[in-house]
């Protein structure tokens, strides 16, 4: 085992006096090319090109003698002393860190960023890191090679932002570009970048918070979740109801069969969260994609009502949440939208749910007010392959001044949960 294992962190400065003293002292260096070229490593030093950290851990817990890993920035923020300390590898770690290549890209871009999402994008899992960039106004994304700034860009579509690219930080090659995201899929941007993913309705004001990761609007004054109908009153226009994106006429507001505690059990089952995509076909009043919106999910809301549409967007400022809102008719206007992870079907029946089981998201929630409709929409879920539960709900609205009834509201809630990929 090695008798010792330091990482240092590099941003382009002079190493420190520790750093250069381990460094000068290593039999054995692990880096990137560019940190091998160092002329601080030793010329008699063993090195490791580090590609696979894991592999690197286990060539050094192999090595007798004083091991060194260099890496970009701070070290302990996304980066390899997790897995060197991984209790498989029984290594002891001392860390010498630098500036992170976060904090050096707003330092560049000068902005703070104490109310930024980080992200870490991989070509495997891109499409979390760009749901973030859907739903957060400020996010700085560590990329890596097939998971960069093109990539982001196109997954993002028309969802408008502006990028901050910062290229090789610390380097004499170093760039810091600012473009808007549709421009951005039209270059080759060099490795390693940061890109700060900045814009939507939910800007952040400019006020300092008290949590990192959050605008100084954390907690959010209005409490609780599940609001009331009133609560996404637009006026006159809200009065009138909603359509539902496959125009079969349900109202998809808080209609008939709709209550609270119905989109209650239907967030409650699709359990939105950062770096999910919900859809919500028949947004209506907007109360459910704003309500998974404000969990953290990058949220699509789809109606064929032009109305409707106005009416989400305008909650959507109201509440201060990022959603992108496309109006159509499904299922058709469903085939060009980006994989969900989990959807609501506000209404549209067994064919929109059908067509959603086609795109094979974790989670789907519907409801109908008949029987037969709630099994229609369980048999569509069943041959999509989704495990099937079904809960006959009733709301009683009563009025406290008197304890009488004032409203009732009854639907079936059927819910599906994936069985298999």
């Amino acid at each position: 085992m090695a008798d010792r294992v330091t990482v240092i962190g590099w941003d382009g400065s002079p190493l420190t006096a520790a750093a250069r003293s381990a460094l000068g002292a290593a039999t054995l260096v692990a880096g990137a090319a560019h940190h091998l070229d160092l002329p601080e490593v030793p010329a008699d030093a063993e090195r490791v090109r580090l590609g696979s950290v894991d592999l690197a851990a286990r060539r050094i817990a192999r090595h007798r003698g004083s091991a060194v890993v260099l890496a970009d920035g701070d070290p302990g923020f996304f980066g390899v002393v997790r897995t060197l300390r991984a209790p498989e590898h029984g290594l002891e770690v001392e860390v010498v860190p630098a500036v992170s290549s976060v904090a050096t890209a707003f330092a560049r871009a000068g902005m703070p960023w104490d109310d930024a999402q980080v992200v870490v994008a991989h070509s495997r899992d891109l499409r979390r890191a760009v749901n973030v960039c859907r739903a957060h106004p400020k996010v700085a994304v560590l990329t890596s090679p097939g998971a960069g700034p093109a990539e982001l860009a196109l997954l993002l579509g028309p969802v408008h932002r502006t990028f901050v690219i910062c290229e090789e930080l610390g380097t004499e090659r170093e760039q810091v570009t600012v473009v808007t995201s549709d421009r951005a899929a039209d270059h080759s941007w060099r490795d390693p970048n940061v890109v700060i993913v900045i814009g939507g309705l939910g800007a952040p004001t400019g006020r300092g918070g008290w949590i990192a990761g959050r605008d100084a609007g954390y907690p959010p004054a209005l409490r609780g979740w599940a609001l009331p109908a009133d609560a996404y009153a637009t006026g006159a226009d809200a009065a009138g109801g909603g359509t539902d994106a496959s125009g079969d006429g349900l109202g998809l507001g808080l209609g008939e069969g709709e209550s609270t505690e119905l989109r209650a059990a239907q967030l409650a089952r699709l359990g939105p969260r950062v770096g999910d995509l919900v859809w919500d076909i028949g947004c209506g009043s907007g109360a459910a994609a704003v309500e998974a919106a404000r969990f953290g999910a990058a949220v699509i809301a789809v109606d064929r009502d032009p109305a409707a549409c106005r009416r989400t967007t305008t909650v959507a400022r109201r509440y201060g949440v990022q959603l992108q809102v496309v109006q159509g008719l499904a299922p058709q206007v469903l085939e060009d939208l980006p994989e969900p992870d989990v959807v609501r079907v506000g209404g549209g029946g067994a064919p929109v749910v059908a067509a959603c089981a086609d795109r094979r998201p974790e989670r789907i929630v519907a409801h109908a007010a008949t029987r037969d409709d709630a099994e229609a929409i369980g048999r569509a879920l069943a041959e999509g392959g989704y495990a099937v539960e079904c809960t006959l709900l009733q709301a009683v609205e009563l009025d406290t001044s008197a304890w009488t009834e004032r409203e009732r509201a009854v639907a079936f809630l059927l819910s599906g949960r994936r069985t298999h990929p």
